[in-house]
């Protein structure tokens, strides 16, 4: 069953430290928390426990720690971190509902999204995710061609 302390390990490395990117509309950062998230703290302060902390409450939900693969559950948070829950779940789910019609693109990570992770192939299943998340970055850059700055780093922490 897949562990939060692991998963959270890879994402405060991928979201790193402070940063203030004036292309970056979410603000001021630190491992990925926003100063948004967190109003009354000096953002630039946070610790990892922090980050950690506010991933676990708002980010990493009830099902997956019933997720069997381990690197499965934690391309779904990390994704979740990166692009919101709700789309990444519903990109996973997309790639899902061919083999699995009774999955629906919803972008709730419920029993039955749960089940046909468990029963999917985790090599196919990685692999299919990452394809629909680069496509879905080049989705976003059409619309927001200033968002262009992000491409390669997303590339590469989707296909980490």
């Amino acid at each position: 069953m897949a562990n939060f302390n692991e998963a959270v390990k890879k994402t405060l490395i991928h979201e790193g430290g402070f940063v203030n990117n004036k292309f970056d509309s979410g603000g001021p950062t630190k491992y990925g928390v926003t100063q948004k998230d967190m109003p009354d703290v000096d953002i630039s302060q946070i610790t990892p426990e922090q980050a950690a902390a506010y991933y676990s409450e708002h980010y990493w939900k009830p099902l997956y720690a019933q997720i069997e693969s381990q690197i499965v559950a934690e391309k779904i948070f990390d994704m979740g971190v990166l692009f919101g829950v709700g789309k990444a779940v519903k990109i996973l789910q997309a790639v899902l509902q061919p083999a699995f019609p009774e999955v629906t693109t919803d972008g709730q990570f419920g029993p039955t999204t749960l089940n046909a992770v468990n029963q999917a192939e985790e090599n196919s299943l990685l692999q299919g995710y990452k394809t629909a998340l680069v496509a879905y970055t080049l989705r976003i850059v059409l619309a927001h061609p200033e968002d262009k700055v992000f491409v390669a780093g997303w590339g590469r922490r989707i296909n980490s």
